[in-house]
């Protein structure tokens, strides 16, 4: 279950992310992405990503830079893709920024990647590793039905929507 409640854990951190860089540059607000939960997968499965690099990529520094933040942004194009041609939706388009490919990923936020891939892999997760592993089983059981849930309904509200506002859980003037 170490594995769920990183990405669960993790998406919840990159919902926060995109509110704080929402307020910060008078953005949208509303870029969640489940319909019930403060969860945004892209940040979950981006973690989940750079945590499964092999050990002589995150004893380095730079290796980790360059690998995490090029694995979290095949993972950020990956899910681009599924929301636009399996959803129907999208969610972020980076058409204009330097290093745009087809608007689904551009360099400033692979730099940004990369960033957090070291804060990661340095920082937070050696913490946060010890709580996650100590969360008893039932509890995450309860929890990864609750967010698995949550994801169909998502997607099935995006699939017969096609327009992310289906998920919206909160006014426009908030």
């Amino acid at each position: 279950m170490g594995w769920f409640w990183c990405f669960a854990l993790y998406s919840l951190a990159g919902f926060g992310l995109e509110e704080l860089f929402g307020w910060l540059t008078g953005g949208r607000m509303d870029r969640k992405c489940l319909r019930v939960l403060p969860l945004c997968p892209v940040y979950g499965l981006g973690a989940c990503g750079i945590l499964l690099l092999p050990g002589w990529v995150t004893a380095r520094p730079l290796l980790l830079f360059l690998l995490g933040g090029l694995t979290a942004t095949a993972v950020e194009y990956c899910m681009a893709l599924w929301y636009e041609e399996g959803l129907g939706v999208s969610f972020w388009d980076y058409r204009g920024l330097p290093g745009s490919v087809q608007g689904r990923v551009c360099l400033p936020f692979s730099l940004v990647w990369s960033v957090l891939a070291l804060g990661l892999v340095y920082g937070v997760h050696p913490w946060l590793s010890p709580w996650l592993e100590a969360i008893p089983g039932p509890v995450s059981w309860c929890a990864l039905a609750a967010v698995a849930a949550d994801i169909l309904l998502s997607g099935v509200l995006l699939r017969r929507t096609g327009d992310r506002d289906a998920l919206r859980w909160r006014s426009r003037s908030a």
